[in-house]
């Protein structure tokens, strides 16, 4: 997880990622539920805006409480789309 902070730009591609997969899908035979890739696609852009903005507003931030609640945010939400997308 450390890899994303302070790297705005890994986690866009970490949402870039979310919307190549929902591309793909949307192509094959599952794609009424491909929608779900999307919810956390655009949790990444929310989340690298602030990663954006404590970067540039707090660049020597060493304790990140908001980390707390974003990563869980970011998990939660990933394990909820792939168990939609795979759900009968």
């Amino acid at each position: 997880m450390g890899w994303f902070v302070q790297h705005p730009e890994r986690i866009l591609a970490l949402g870039a990622v979310y919307v190549l997969a929902f591309a793909a899908m949307r192509a094959g035979p599952a794609r009424d539920r491909a929608g779900a890739l999307l919810v956390p696609a655009l949790y990444c852009a929310f989340f690298a805006a602030w990663e954006w903005l404590v970067l540039v507003r707090t660049p020597d931030a060493d304790i990140r409480v908001d980390l707390l609640l974003i990563w869980p945010g970011l998990l939660i939400l990933t394990a909820w789309s792939i168990w939609r997308i795979f759900r009968r």
